[in-house]
């Protein structure tokens, strides 16, 4: 007999029933029946997930190596019951799988389902992704990072790509090509996910300006957290050395921060224009109000500013332009007209220098804007605008053109521009300059008598207008394809794109650092397998024009939407048979 482990009520699929784990099983029993619906045993648990502590319903999730979505529980005791028997299991259960992992990765047999009689199958191999690519994962696609950093890049642009993972299921899960393959020329989507990683976080754009909530009974409630107090010290000084001055010694955490948030200080913080009423309605307070400044609002900042000598962000550098017309300040300004409005604008440029600081600070003296003055100035004025970051760091140099007598081609450009040269007349610019005037005469009153039909213009809308509508009908009109058959011809073209830009780029490998590298011999044979596999897509098409004739769709329909891929597979192999016999006549020279 199996000795049970552990045993708890439990509800699978909404039905109420017993989790039981033997030192074998793991076996579900429905409420009022004797035969198990879940047997699992225990070299097939791979992964574990548990609902979150204080969840109303306490959960419990075993994958199974076959099968990634594996089975929910849920425990159906009162709730601090049923949180001690999910964590029995959940000890238990990981025990199991860390003896799985630990142990020698082996196929495991396909359950059995209950109904029928007990069978031993065949065993399979794993359909889970670490296993179909098991020899090409410990191999990272980026070079300078671990294996495991490249694996999870991938298994990131995968889960946020749907498209991209069910090609990669198609193709790498059943074997038609590699992992490494699979990556090549999609380098960039792993370095764009690995710079976003890397990238930091800044500091919040928006102001420091805690809202009061109102809660029942009236009362107003202000929720204090570390960063919250954090940024009030950095945003207000004044408020960090209050602190330092009169807590613990005269008043507590919780004190301050009450009367804080009730004080004229508080107020004078907040990021809006200070009305008169509320000045009246906050009440006095001996601790917070000697920290009070008078409001900035004189025609000069109290804290005074930087001069910037930089003309390309000097704002107000065009005072100097239009001298002998003037240039005297009109009503929009002239500070200080609305004086009630300084403090706070003042407040927001102030907030605004401190972001522009925080991030310069961080950035590496590389990439701030170049001020070094030069010889030229011209050659100065181009550096202080240009930015390192919108400059390409490698020189693309492209494919190379294969063009047949490239020599003949040149000699008949050349040819053409002498002739050219010699057929030119010598043009006397006084006589042109002169023609030209005379035909400008009475411009007047010609471009008044001047009358456009409108009959042409009309046919240019009418034609765009029924372009767009065409467009639109096209893109909002539903396939007619049964749904069983559109997927089919969507995945044979998804393959077939696939394979057809791994020939191209195993003939002509783009000039990126980020390419596999792969030899020319490498290069070939990869070429040949996948011209191997594009020689069998004309025959997967015939075989959707068979089974679109059993769904009543009629044949031409199917052929006209695979006809451009066709066309592209047909030219792509005429070009590697070309290219095959060429190579073979050389060799045979």
């Amino acid at each position: 007999m199996p000795t049970t482990l552990c045993s708890a009520k439990a509800s699978y699929k909404k039905q109420p029933g017993t989790l039981e784990l033997t030192d074998s099983l793991l076996i579900w029993t429905q409420e009022g029946k004797k035969t198990p619906a879940v047997r699992v045993q225990h070299p097939e648990a791979s992964s574990l997930f548990c609902s979150k502590e204080g969840a109303a319903q306490v959960r419990l999730k075993l994958g199974l190596v076959n099968d990634e979505a594996g089975h929910n529980f849920t425990f159906t005791s009162p709730s601090a019951v049923a949180y001690a028997e999910r964590e029995a299991f959940k000890q238990e259960l990981t025990n199991i799988i860390s003896r799985n992992r630990s142990a020698a990765p082996t196929p495991l047999p396909k359950p059995t389902p209950l109904s029928t009689p007990a069978k031993t199958p065949a065993p399979i191999p794993s359909t889970s992704r670490a296993t179909s690519v098991s020899s090409d994962t410990r191999t990272p696609i980026l070079s300078g990072i671990d294996a495991a950093t490249d694996f999870r890049l991938r298994k990131k642009v995968l889960l946020s790509n749907p498209e991209l993972l069910v090609l990669h299921k198609e193709l790498v899960m059943s074997g038609q090509i590699t992992e490494s393959e699979f990556w090549d020329g999609r380098e960039h989507l792993l370095l764009a996910e690995a710079a976003a990683e890397g990238q930091k976080r800044g500091r919040p754009g928006q102001l420091v300006d805690p809202r009061p909530q109102t809660v029942e009974g009236g009362e107003v409630k202000i929720v204090i957290t570390p960063q919250l107090v954090h940024d009030i010290f950095d945003e207000f000084p004044v408020v960090a050395k209050a602190y330092n001055d009169n807590v613990p010694n005269k008043l507590s955490e919780a004190e301050f921060w009450k009367r804080y948030f009730q004080s004229k200080l508080f107020n004078a913080h907040r990021a809006s224009i200070r009305s008169s009423a509320t000045q009246h309605v906050v009440k006095d307070d001996p601790i917070f109000d000697k920290y009070l400044e008078k409001d900035d609002d004189e025609l000069e900042p109290r804290r005074a500013r930087n001069e910037v000598s930089d003309l390309y962000i000097n704002i107000g550098a065009t005072l100097e332009d239009h001298v002998e017309t003037g240039n005297e300040k009109d009503v929009t300004m002239q500070a200080g007209r609305q004086r009630g409005a300084l403090p706070l604008i003042r407040k927001f440029n102030e907030h605004s220098e401190r972001l522009l600081n925080s991030a310069l600070g961080e950035v590496p003296p590389a990439k701030r804007r170049r001020t070094d003055s030069g010889n030229d100035e011209d050659d100065d004025a181009y550096a202080q605008i240009t930015l390192d970051d919108l400059r390409d760091s490698e020189a693309m140099s492209g494919i190379t053109l294969q063009m047949q007598d490239r020599e003949r081609y040149f000699e008949g450009q050349l040819a053409r521009s002498a002739s050219e040269q010699a057929g030119s007349e010598v043009v006397d610019v006084r006589t042109a300059f002169a023609e030209l005037k005379h035909g400008f005469r009475g411009w007047e009153t010609r471009f008044s008598q001047l009358r456009i039909d409108k009959r042409a213009g009309d046919a240019a809308l009418d034609s765009m207008t029924q372009n767009v509508s065409a467009r639109l009908d096209i893109r909002t009109r539903k396939t007619d394809f049964p749904p069983t058959l559109f997927r089919q011809l969507t995945t044979c073209q998804t393959a077939a794109n696939e394979f057809l830009r791994q020939f191209w780029t195993s003939l002509y490998p783009p000039p990126t650092t980020t390419s596999s590298g792969a030899t020319p011999s490498q290069s070939a044979a990869k070429a040949a397998k996948m011209a191997g596999y594009l020689s069998k897509t004309r025959e997967k098409v015939e075989a959707l024009v068979r089974a679109g004739q059993l769904e009543g769709v009629e044949p031409e329909r199917v052929e006209v939407a695979m006809k451009p891929l066709l066309d592209a597979v047909e030219h792509a192999l005429a070009f590697y048979r070309a290219r095959s016999a060429k190579t073979s006549t050389l060799k045979t020279a």
